[in-house]
């Protein structure tokens, strides 16, 4: 093993933190997915999924406001932002 090889394995691996919505009330066949650097949303009817993506997108615009990385946010702050963010 080589220097560089050795000193990869070393260091710790950086854990991604990331938001999966999964929407199960599609009856038309057609396969949804969205992905981004820190979510994923899968399946659900077309009006489902894009409430999921629009909510996703807006809880992440308010992280960016605040100043934080999904991974620096407190579950429960977490669960408030997405609630506020879910249209209605």
């Amino acid at each position: 093993m080589n220097r560089l090889t050795q000193n990869a394995a070393k260091q710790p691996k950086k854990i991604s933190t990331q938001l999966i919505g999964v929407g199960l009330d599609q009856l038309d066949g057609h396969k949804r997915i969205t992905q981004a650097e820190h979510f994923a949303i899968v399946g659900g009817s077309q009006e489902t999924h894009e409430r999921m993506t629009e909510t996703v997108v807006k809880t992440f615009e308010t992280l960016d406001r605040r100043g934080k990385d999904l991974d620096q946010v407190d579950p429960h702050e977490l669960k408030e932002i997405i609630k506020d963010n879910t249209p209605n």
